[in-house]
């Protein structure tokens, strides 16, 4: 076997795995879709999308998901405010500032960070920041909002950081000493120079850490406190949309209007996840360094 049927060999074995993927994701998409388009024949999709009563169980049932799509954008929302300053200005600490020693450190324990169990995170929030939350704020109880964004927020935290600090090491280095070169400090090429020409895999990587929130299952199961109701503050209780699909999934009855109503709620959440993603790809297309650096 000469060189050029070896690449021809090698290519079609890459293409095969890549049409593997697509399939099983396809078929994923199309279990979902066939599960859950049939609620929609006995519920209104204006019902079902902006309803506040989710009652499943009660006769007639009820299935409104407006609380639940709620309580999932605003988790997300804090989880957000809170990782993006952390994860970024991590990012730049350990890209440009940290020495080699602490750097590898830090990379570690990050890297560390992204492997724990999304149940190891909720049952900490459940056993040490829940309690100490509702002790120091007098709340009825800590599984709340602010609980669920805190932990969403540690568990998107390396995501960011490591997208992003892949960016800031990609800007090229004649940009640097460009900089330097003409009296400009650490910070002024760091804010002015770096943080700049970075910015495509800086925002991929807030909106890939927003998606990694808002599709989380088992922390806001254990933490968010599980009430299907329009919160009033950020202490309170809500119910986010995976939460309810994996509380209630073993209890519905196969292909029941319940059944289908937790693939319908699926169907949402599918699409939010997959606005985030192509968010994610126009902002990175859109910033992309071209040519000699400039945005």
């Amino acid at each position: 076997m000469n060189r050029r049927q070896k690449e021809k060999l090698i290519k079609a074995i890459f293409f095969v795995f890549a049409l593997i993927s697509v399939v099983i994701l396809g078929l994923i998409v199309f279990s979902l879709f066939r599960e859950g388009l049939p609620l929609f024949k006995k519920v209104n999709i204006y019902d079902f999308i902006f309803g506040l009563e989710w009652y499943p169980t009660a006769d007639p049932p009820l299935f409104g998901i407006f609380t639940l799509i709620v309580a999932s954008i605003i988790v997300t929302i804090f989880a957000t405010l809170i990782a993006v300053p952390l994860g970024v200005l991590s990012a730049v600490y350990i890209s440009e500032i940290a020495p080699q020693v602490i750097k590898e450190i830090l990379k570690s324990s990050i890297e560390l960070l992204a492997g724990l169990p999304s149940v190891v995170l909720g049952f900490f929030g459940m056993v040490v920041v829940a309690p100490w939350m509702q002790e120091t704020f007098d709340l009825p109880t800590g599984l709340n909002i602010v609980n669920a964004s805190v932990i969403l927020a540690i568990m998107a935290i390396p995501t960011i950081s490591s997208i992003a600090e892949d960016a800031l090491y990609a800007v090229s280095r004649e940009f640097k000493e460009a900089s330097y070169a003409l009296g400009a400090t650490k910070f002024e090429t760091i804010t002015r120079v770096i943080l700049p020409s970075a910015l495509s895999g800086i925002l991929t990587a807030v909106i890939l850490g927003m998606s990694r929130a808002i599709g989380e299952t088992m922390v806001v199961l254990m933490v968010a406190g599980g009430a299907a109701a329009l919160p009033e503050s950020i202490f309170d209780s809500v119910r986010p949309m995976p939460a309810s699909i994996a509380a209630e999934m073993g209890e519905a009855p196969y292909r029941s209007a319940h059944y289908q109503a937790l693939f319908a709620t699926g169907i949402v959440l599918f699409f939010m996840t997959m606005a985030f993603n192509l968010i994610a790809d126009y902002i990175s297309n859109k910033f992309r360094q071209v040519g000699s650096g400039t945005l």
